[in-house]
């Protein structure tokens, strides 16, 4: 599970560096049951993204900070808070409805339609909707199979922690990109 310090979001400031990152995340195990293993390697990369957008203003995170892209560290967290949605309510689970960000109007709104103001909102929406996704994952068998609502071949739940960790991880080097430019911090 993803790890928020008790007071995350309450003015708490906290620099990245390899001393805080135990705060936010934990080393996945080295040897255990595959489900374990494949949940400690998303739960180290969702840590690793909250690690990220640690101790920075919602100005900061809203600023884009890698030309020529428009992409911010707010818009990694509303992105992934999608693509969790997506693929553990609205396909794992089957809940179309789930979706809140992407619409015909604003096909990329989790990245574009980003806000200082709500900042810590998207942060704690982020943070419930992780929970939920651990919570659906847990009553299904890793070989079970599903379909996506916008089609495709069978998926299985082994396949969708594999994908996630995937995202994670591309989108955490983002992350770095963006973190670096905006106050010089950088970690693994």
């Amino acid at each position: 599970m993803v790890r928020l310090p008790s007071d995350f979001g309450r003015g708490t400031v906290l620099a990245v560096t390899t001393d805080t990152s135990s705060q936010f995340r934990t080393d996945p195990p080295s040897t255990g049951d595959e489900r374990a293993m494949l949940q400690g390697f998303l739960d180290f990369h969702r840590g690793t993204l909250l690690w990220k957008v640690s101790a920075l203003s919602g100005e900061e995170l809203v600023r884009p900070t890698v030309d020529p892209s428009g992409m911010t560290l707010l818009g990694l967290v509303r992105h992934l808070t999608e693509v969790e949605r997506y693929w553990f309510q609205a396909s794992l689970d089957g809940r179309v409805d789930a979706l809140k960000l992407w619409t015909d109007e604003h096909p990329d709104g989790d990245f574009d339609l980003v806000s200082e103001a709500e900042a810590e909102a998207d942060l704690a929406t982020f943070h419930q909707v992780v929970a939920e996704s651990d919570a659906i994952a847990r009553g299904y068998d890793l070989d079970h199979h599903f379909t996506r609502p916008r089609g495709g071949p069978d998926l299985s739940l082994r396949w969708l922690y594999l994908h996630l960790v995937e995202e994670y991880a591309r989108h955490n080097g983002h992350a770095d990109l963006l973190r670096e430019r905006i106050d010089g911090l950088v970690g693994e």
